[in-house]
């Protein structure tokens, strides 16, 4: 059960986070890339927060993921430096790709089409839990 603080602290993360990473693909000359920060959790010792993002085309996802997780230093600072009004200390950054939206898209396109994952439900991927 997630706490008041712990909300309000990711969602303080989410916002600027999500500004960070669409300059960044902005900059890197990714035009036609979206970046959106799905979810934040922050752990209750507030030292972690598991930062849940979507990629759109979801092709370049994990290349965009590791070029994140190599910046991370980079984006822990700029994200201190825009919330060192609100938070005393920036907990550790983790990030995840989101794939509830890919995974939403295959059972649509399986209802639709002729595999039918309720009669075959081998059809569908096994969810990744995160």
């Amino acid at each position: 059960m997630e706490t008041q603080r712990q909300k309000k602290i990711g969602g303080v993360i989410q916002k600027d986070i999500a500004d960070i990473l669409q300059r960044a693909v902005i900059d890197g000359g990714l035009r036609g890339t979206l970046i959106s920060v799905s979810k934040v959790v922050v752990t209750t010792d507030l030292s972690i927060a598991k930062v849940y993002i979507s990629i759109f085309p979801h092709k370049n996802a994990d290349e965009l993921l590791e070029g994140i997780k190599s910046n991370q230093p980079l984006i822990k600072h700029e994200l201190a430096q825009r919330t060192k009004n609100q938070l005393r200390r920036v907990p550790e950054l983790l990030f995840f790709i989101d794939d509830s939206l890919e995974y939403i898209d295959g059972i649509e396109k399986s209802l639709k089409g002729e595999d039918n994952p309720i009669e075959n439900p081998d059809l569908l991927e096994r969810r990744k839990k995160s």
